[in-house]
This record gives structure tokens, sequence and C-alpha cells, in this order.
């Protein structure tokens, strides 16, 4: 038998069947970064794009995304989130810091659906900014700090966390 989880006997990939899992309250935190030019960053601060408010349209982006993970990912399951969150850090540099939060009570974790949250978030600020600045930078989409489950708490080593 495979040691793999998504791969059955005969080699093919199948959805994990969590329905003995226990239930229980799980959380995950994830960000990622877009680098523009100060200029931008200002911009978005007095929403000042042509296509509109940048943050409230990438933070609806990014809860959206997080609820149609299962529909993006292969072999991930549909969750009922109980709590999306997409916060945005602008610094004067030209970074912008997105960072996510899923939580639902169940019996498989919400580490995809926070990373697909930061991800599309990202592509959205990328997608409102682009005529603006070809040259942004998409980087660091990463797990930031998981809770709940049988591996109980992780958190990223030198990573911020985010609740």
């Amino acid at each position: 038998m495979s040691e793999l989880t998504h791969i059955d006997q005969h080699g093919h990939a199948h959805m994990v069947d969590v329905s003995a899992k226990v239930s229980s309250l799980r959380t995950a935190c994830a960000s990622a970064r877009v680098f523009t030019r100060a200029d931008v960053v200002e911009r978005i601060r007095k929403a000042e794009m042509k296509k509109g408010d940048v943050l409230a349209t990438a933070r609806i982006a990014g809860i959206m995304a997080a609820k149609k993970t299962s529909e993006l990912i292969p072999l991930c399951h549909p969750l009922a989130l109980s709590k999306v969150t997409v916060d945005f850090l602008l610094h004067d540099s030209g970074e912008i810091e997105i960072h996510t939060l899923c939580r639902l009570q169940g019996q498989t974790g919400v580490e995809m659906e926070a990373l697909t949250a930061a991800s599309v978030a990202a592509l959205t600020i990328y997608d409102m900014c682009k005529a603006v600045d070809r040259d942004m930078i998409i980087s660091n989409i990463r797990l930031e700090e998981k809770e709940g489950g049988k591996s109980g708490h992780w958190q990223r080593q030198g990573g911020t966390p985010h609740a």
C-alpha cells in the first residue's frame, strides 16, 4: 500500500476519506506579498486606481477564492468555512503584505483555503494595478500558522502570526 495519502492501492488518485476523523476547530493563516512602486501604493491608499477600490476588491476576491478552493485544487474537500479574513499592510516602500485567515469546525484542515485566498487577493491587486505597473512581483505565498486536528499547532519559525 502506498504511503501517499491521495493515491489508492492501485496507484489511482483519490480524495481522502475524512469521515472517521474527529471534528475540531481548525484555523490556518497564510500570507503573500506584492512588490510594486511606492507611488502605486499611495494611489491604492487614496483609492485613486481607475478600476476602483483595490483593497476592497482584493478582499472580496480572496474570500470568494477561499470558498471555492475545492473547485480549483484537485482532491480538496469542499468545506463549510465559518470565517475568512483578508487583511493588508501597505508599506511606503511599495510592498503590500496580504494576510489571510480561514477557520471552521470540521474534519480536515483549511491550509489550502488560506493559501488560495492569499494568492487570489495578490492576483487581484496585480490585475487592478497592471495598467500603472506591469513590473509588479507576487512573492512569498506561504502558510504562516495552522491549528487543530491530529497534528495540533504549527507556526512558521520567524513568521508573523495572524489571528
